[in-house]
């Protein structure tokens, strides 16, 4: 199965979601009859199957779907790709961008199949780090690469709106494999990053 997003919600799923926020409103105090309210527990519900359709989706699939023969032997980059994830220790969002690289071997593959990959694995309960070596592992085991590069740049709403409640603060991790654990092609890629 390659990718998709989800159009149509599993009723059950639905409902059974809905009967958790329902009471979580009520827990929090609030009134689950007033107007505002009201579908709010249905709302959330679908939200979070969509927030985390990637339990649902192949990201290997979504590679192996477009590959192509071609001799092109240079770095790769995709860059500035969006990223919106959920924290799986707060379940609160962190978004950002990744940045993509591989130096092909023999494969290439469809350029949009990159941020389908990192939406494979960010739609799903998550860690940044994992995120990170997810979206790594994936390129290199399918296509086969001379090598990968992936960094990503998030801000965590877990550090913005609870516990240390710094605004500005931005995380960023990066994943390496063979050719740019090379320090020379390494700083290229993270120099091509920084450029605009």
């Amino acid at each position: 199965m390659g990718y998709k997003k989800v159009e149509q919600y599993d009723d059950q799923v639905t409902e059974s979601l809905s009967s958790y926020y329902k009471k979580v409103i009520v827990d929090l105090g609030e009134d689950i009859n007033r107007e505002g309210l009201e579908k709010t527990p249905e709302r959330v519900a679908k939200a979070m199957q969509f927030l985390t359709q990637g339990y649902d989706i192949n990201p290997d699939g979504i590679i192996q779907s477009a590959m192509f023969t071609e001799d092109h032997s240079q770095m790769v980059i995709v860059k500035d790709i969006e990223v919106y994830s959920m924290c799986e220790h707060h379940m609160l969002p962190f978004f950002g961008k990744a940045h993509i690289a591989y130096i092909p071997d023999g494969k290439i593959v469809g350029l949009s199949k990159l941020p389908r990959v990192v939406d494979a694995y960010a739609r799903r309960l998550q860690v940044q780090e994992r995120l990170t070596d997810q979206i790594k592992d994936c390129i290199q085991r399918t296509l086969n690469p001379i090598g990968v590069a992936v960094v990503v740049e998030a801000q965590h709403m877990c550090m913005q709106m609870r516990g240390v409640e710094k605004q500005n603060s931005v995380t960023t991790t990066s994943a390496f494999t063979g050719a740019f654990e090379e320090d020379k092609t390494r700083k290229e890629f993270i120099n091509l990053i920084k450029s605009r």
